[in-house]
């Protein structure tokens, strides 16, 4: 019997859900209080990449000698913010944890590996069917270094990737050159993933899914989910934060760095943080990459999009409530300056946008998918952390999957929402 879903969240990871559940007939209600793709979402501003590479947690073995760093450097690549780190220490203790052994990092790299193998395809044919094919693009995506000792020094990265059946062509100086001839020359090596895409527009895209789930008669409702009403553990219906009920059979949550309040409402207590992430946008760059770029000395996604040259990255952790750090965002501009070295030196303001947003991220670097403990008529949908828009494709299909009762396309075993009550 098909059901009325509520989608909560109009994230990716809600859209590619809401489109998918439609497929299987489903009636769909999607509940955003924010607008589809629009600035304040995680959706909006992420790297633009779909990476099926993107198999390497951020935590892994030795990591925690560098936590004194992340506290003493607010302006590093990964920073923790002294005022919230009581509050934090529980989830991070649990990264630490999480990544302290080989075994325990490649068991993360094979779980995450399903959910972006094919996300380029998914993504092309969801931005199709939405009228939008011409945001998804098939460049492949290059890691750069400044020498071939620097490839080898994240061996344990590139073998996690090898051993999850990711391929890559390795570039010498001159090939690099041929493919980036604008880059500063200080880049010597390089490595072509081939099989990764990118898209042009992240907001565009998914409020493209959104009004496509739309057109095919979703209803998208401005409210806030505060909760559930559960009656002998069958959901009757979502509770919004102005009071009001929406009835309904089943319930997918996919509300980012929001979700753990409702988590607990579904009855389950997850271990969930905001990576708090920044950008900046460069309009009319006059130079940039011909590719998506990954720089070993950055870690940021450096892409071009329809809106300019993106550079992406970083983590804070500072939570929900705190003010931005723009310096962060400033650095990521001194990094473009430097390196394209035709990027003009006296950009005016009105053509570098800077942003800050929440992805939402468990500690052991795998998003929570899966039926809720207070009532399996709800499912989990978020925590991707830094593969959030490549894993939304599969995570909407697995989501539906789950609401319909079908045989899963992938196993959603690892990502159980029950594992942190194990531990």
């Amino acid at each position: 019997m098909k059901s009325h879903v509520v989608v909560i969240g109009a994230g990716i990871a809600g859209a590619a859900s809401a489109i998918e559940l439609l497929r299987d007939g489903h009636r769909v209600t999607i509940l955003e209080p924010g607008e589809p793709g629009g600035e304040q979402a995680a959706s909006y501003g992420n790297g633009a990449w779909l990476s099926t590479a993107s198999v390497v947690p951020v935590s892994m073995p030795g990591l925690w000698r560098k936590v004194p760093d992340y506290l003493r450097d607010p302006l590093g690549p990964l920073a923790i913010r002294w005022s919230y780190l009581p509050r934090l220490l529980p989830w991070l203790t649990r990264f630490l944890r999480a990544g302290s052994t080989i075994a325990k990092v490649e068991a993360t790299a094979r779980a995450l590996r399903p959910l972006i193998a094919d996300a380029p395809e998914r993504h092309a044919r969801l931005a199709a069917e939405a009228g939008v094919a011409e945001l998804i693009e098939r460049k492949g995506l290059l890691y750069i270094y400044p020498s071939r000792a620097e490839f080898e020094a994240e061996a344990l990265a590139w073998r996690l990737r090898s051993e999850n059946g990711v391929r890559w062509i390795e570039l010498n100086e001159d090939e690099l050159r041929q493919r980036e001839p604008a880059l500063d020359r200080r880049y010597t090596f390089g490595v072509m993933v081939e099989e990764g895409g990118n898209c042009t527009d992240p907001g565009g895209y998914v409020a493209a899914l959104v009004r496509h789930a739309r057109a095919k008669g979703a209803v998208l409702r401005r409210e806030r989910a505060t909760g559930f009403r559960i009656e002998a553990g069958r959901l009757k219906a979502v509770r919004t934060e102005d009071g009001g009920e929406i009835g309904c059979d089943k319930a997918v949550i996919s509300a980012g760095a929001w979700s753990k309040t409702l988590a607990r409402a579904a009855g389950d207590h997850v271990h969930l943080e905001t990576e708090r992430g920044y950008h900046v946008m460069i309009a009319n760059p006059g130079t940039g990459p011909r590719h998506p770029i990954m720089p070993s000395d950055t870690h940021t996604a450096t892409t071009m999009t329809r809106g300019g040259l993106r550079i992406a990255g970083q983590v804070e952790l500072a939570g929900l409530d705190a003010g931005p750090n723009w310096k962060r965002a400033e650095i990521l501009r001194d990094y473009a300056l430097s390196a394209w070295p035709d990027l003009p030196r006296d950009l005016p303001p009105e053509r570098i946008k800077y942003w800050m947003g929440h992805r939402p991220s468990t500690p052991d670097g795998l998003p929570c998918i899966g039926p809720a403990s207070g009532s399996a008529d709800i499912v989990h949908a978020y925590g991707h952390g830094h593969i959030g828009l490549a894993s939304g494709a599969m995570t909407g299909r697995l989501a539906a999957d789950l609401v319909s009762g079908k045989p899963p396309v992938i196993d959603p075993g690892p990502y159980a929402p029950g594992r942190f009550r194990r531990g």
